[in-house]
């Protein structure tokens, strides 16, 4: 991440404290500007920065709705359902864009101010008239830590944005067309993957949508798991990999979780069946 420029600037920096000391507050808020711009020029222009994680949001949109890959997760809706809520999709990957911009942005800035805070912490602790004891190498690895990790903290956003904006279109077609409930799934199997226990306790586990029109009807009834508005949604907590498979009709119902039918609804799923 770090350039030859702010790097030419920084090794400036730590030669000038480290002959002069901290003999001034103004020497010391110098040479923070000049490691400041030198830091903005370091690093990828927002405007490209943007236009990347712009396409592939977008990537992601085109393959979840308009090549409807999403519907894996909604056995039963149709592309022509799908595209009934499209505005509502539409929406929230505008929001979730603005949302991943404004993230990524504070990250950057906080990597900026902590390695200025680093220079600043170490010119600070240099007695006024020089040292002859200090390791220049060691200081500016030191200063250059936080500044490393920017590259890998910026991927890792948009890989984490990429996962929530499959789970809010996944939950918007959802409330959108009529989800009775959702079955849990978590990748706490696959190797590597550094799982949330708690996710992995609710594997395979199923959850009433609160207020479906099921339920309006009274032809569900909340199981032992509960509601899916009364613990975390997918994708909600960081890096969080898990997703629900939405159920829409009572015979789906019946077949996972017939618990959760009420005389009422297996009244309604018989009259079904006979007609």
């Amino acid at each position: 991440m770090a350039t030859p420029r702010f790097n030419d600037v920084l090794t400036a920096a730590v030669e000038d404290i480290t002959e002069h000391g901290f003999d001034s507050e103004e020497r010391v808020a110098l040479w923070m500007q000049r490691l400041r711009e030198a830091l903005e020029q370091s690093m990828m222009p927002p405007a490209q920065l943007r236009d990347m994680l712009v396409d592939a949001m977008r990537a992601i949109y085109r393959r979840l709705i308009e090549r409807g890959d999403i519907l894996r997760h909604h056995p039963g809706i149709s592309r022509y359902t799908l595209q009934n809520v499209a505005p509502h999709l539409r929406d929230e990957l505008d929001r979730r864009i603005l949302a991943s911009a404004s993230l990524i942005k504070l990250n950057r800035d906080e990597m900026v101010e902590k390695t200025l805070r680093r220079f600043a912490g170490w010119a600070t602790s240099i007695p006024a008239g020089g040292s002859e004891v200090v390791e220049r190498r060691e200081v500016k690895s030191d200063v250059r830590k936080a500044l490393a990790n920017l590259p890998f903290v910026e991927r890792r956003v948009m890989i984490d944005q990429g996962h929530k904006l499959t789970a809010a279109l996944s939950e918007t077609v959802a409330v959108g067309t009529g989800a009775i409930a959702g079955v849990w799934h978590s990748h706490w199997r696959q190797p590597g993957y550094n799982f949330r226990e708690d996710h992995k306790e609710r594997d395979q586990h199923i959850y009433l949508v609160r207020g479906s029109w099921a339920q309006e009807k009274d032809f569900v009834k909340v199981g032992p798991d509960g509601y899916t508005d009364a613990i975390t949604k997918p994708s909600e907590e960081p890096f969080c990999r898990c997703f629900y498979t939405w159920l829409y009709s009572l015979r789906d119902i019946n077949r996972v979780a017939p618990e959760m039918l009420t005389a009422k609804g297996r009244e309604q799923l018989q009259q079904v069946k006979v007609a």
